[in-house]
């Protein structure tokens, strides 16, 4: 009877990606102030299709949900000016102008890098605006730092390896 050693069961090529490995480029927003940041998420609904006692099943329609994006906040460069320069694109809160998705909808990339630093995942992300823009909250408690969160929903995506 054989037995079964770790050197036969791992393959001796599998090198496991590293989720602080990543590079989040958004026009406009210093790369360097991305703390954390999620990858896409797709979704397809099902279609059910009701034959006499049987039921067949194809896929409806597919959507993307939001990326969630947290930012560390800066003196300088300000965190908080890039934000409000994006989000003042697609309303201007002083005047109540809201703006055309040609100016506001930017494309982002998140580039998954290996151990020495060479892009192996890019996510192509098309036609990205901010949904949801929070500053957080202030406390004379602890030494915490600030941080800015953003709800990013976008238009489509593309995954390049």
């Amino acid at each position: 009877m054989a037995t079964l050693d770790v050197a036969t069961m791992v393959p001796t090529k599998f090198t496991p990606i590293a989720k602080r490995h990543f590079y989040f480029a958004i026009e406009g927003i210093d790369a360097f102030l991305i703390k954390t940041a999620a990858r896409p998420t797709i979704s397809t609904e099902k279609v059910e299709i009701n034959w006499i006692n049987s039921q067949r099943k194809i896929a409806g329609k597919t959507t993307f949900g939001s990326l969630a994006v947290t930012m560390h906040e800066a003196v300088a460069p300000a965190a908080a000016q890039q934000v409000m320069e994006w989000v003042r694109l697609c309303y201007e809160s002083v005047s109540g102008r809201g703006g055309y998705p040609d100016f506001y909808k930017r494309d982002i990339q998140i580039k998954m890098l290996d151990a020495p630093g060479n892009v192996i995942q890019l996510w192509d992300i098309k036609g990205a605006f901010v949904t949801e823009a929070n500053f957080g909250e202030l406390t004379y408690e602890g030494s915490d730092l600030t941080e800015i969160s953003l709800t990013i929903e976008f238009d489509n995506m593309v995954l390049q390896y």
